[in-house]
Formats: structure tokens, C-alpha cells, sequence
């Protein structure tokens, strides 16, 4: 099963210091992908990627952007585990949500 490239969706106080803060790490903003103004912004650095999210959502989210995210949330359900905001559609874009044992929040991100 291909999971996709992995980032971390960091949700952000104040995304001007956040973007300055990466940028000093020396993270590159991906144009075209979000803005200041936005409030939300991606960056790379080599193969590391990062989210940075101000007032999106509450927790920090580790995010996957797979080719087919029906087929990893199938796989998913048939293993027994909870599905906490489900994909929509039968093609295209589209994600699906839930939580590891610890609570923390995994997105699967279909962009295509």
C-alpha cells in the first residue's frame, strides 16, 4: 500500500512567525501553495515538508498524500479501525481522517 509523500500540518499561533521561524531552518515556501494571507502555507526543505496552519484546526496533523485514498480507507475499515471523517465521492479529491491508539490526528490527502 503507497501512503504518499508525508508532511506534518502544524497548527500555528501566528503563521508570520511560524514562516519566519522555517524559513531560518532554511524551509522554502512552495508557491502556489497557500499564503500569508491565507493563513496557510506549505514548505519544503530536501524531502522534509511541512504545513503551517494558523486557526485551521486545534491539534497538529500528520498528513498523507497518497494516490488513492478510497482504497487506504478501505484497507483501514476492513482491519477494524474507526474512520473519523470519511472520503466523499467515488473519485477525485478527497481525504479521510481518524486517529492512531494516542489520539493523534492522521490525514490521508488525496490532491488528484
Amino acid at each position: 500500500m503507497e501512503l504518499g509523500q508525508f508532511s506534518v500540518s502544524l497548527a500555528v499561533k501566528d503563521i508570520v512567525k511560524s514562516k519566519a521561524f522555517y524559513e531560518m531552518l532554511g524551509f522554502i515556501t512552495h508557491e502556489g501553495c497557500g499564503s500569508v494571507e491565507d493563513k496557510w502555507l506549505i514548505l519544503q526543505k530536501d524531502t522534509t515538508v511541512i504545513g503551517l496552519f494558523e486557526g485551521m484546526f486545534e491539534d497538529n496533523i500528520l498528513t498523507f498524500n497518497p494516490l488513492d485514498v478510497r482504497s487506504i480507507e478501505a484497507h483501514i475499515r476492513k482491519n477494524g479501525y474507526p474512520i473519523d471523517s470519511e472520503t466523499q465521492g467515488e473519485s477525485g479529491p478527497a481525504h479521510c481522517i481518524l486517529k492512531d491508539p494516542d489520539g493523534n490526528v492522521i490525514m490521508f490527502d488525496q490532491h488528484q
